[in-house]
């Protein structure tokens, strides 16, 4: 092999392994972004959820009470 050939192959290497780190990153990046999302997401329907319950767990209670105070 030439000198020339082993460092052009060397380059390549370098350059390669360069960018492989960087779409690594990317992907890293993105994969975080998506968890904190999503996560988020979540907690917002789980705390809609809730407060949906406690307001309908409260409607039945005030008509059940209503109801009695009838009776």
């Amino acid at each position: 092999m030439t000198k020339t050939l082993s460092v052009t192959i060397l380059l390549t290497s370098v350059i390669t392994l360069s960018g492989c780190a960087e779409l690594k990153e990317t992907g890293r990046m993105i994969g975080d972004t998506t968890k904190e999302v999503t996560t988020e997401i979540g907690h917002a329907t789980r705390d809609t959820t809730r407060a949906i319950g406690h307001a309908s767990r409260d409607a039945v209670k005030s008509v059940n009470d209503e109801l009695s105070k009838k009776d």
